[in-house]
């Protein structure tokens, strides 16, 4: 696997405290940066979207004798904001 290298910025503290960890941990700085990073991304795109949990809840499609395109149709919105 091919790995790609970036670089970020961190202030005093935050670099004392990954310098801290990785001496605690015996781990290298890039290893918890790389594992922090992953948790965080993979818990981020895991989230439901609002469409997801409407559809979870059960709450999309209950309404009776409207429209099945109001939220897409622009001449249900013509006034709206006038």
């Amino acid at each position: 696997m091919k790995e790609e290298r970036i670089t970020i910025r961190l202030d005093e503290k935050e670099y004392s405290l990954l310098s801290r960890l990785s001496q605690q941990e015996q781990r290298s700085e890039s290893e918890i940066v790389r594992t922090a990073l992953r948790k965080y991304c993979e818990e981020a795109l895991s989230q439901a979207n609002s469409y997801e949990l409407a559809k979870a809840l059960g709450i999309i499609g209950i309404t009776k004798e409207l429209p099945c395109d109001l939220s897409t149709n622009e001449s249900y919105f013509e006034g709206f904001s006038e």
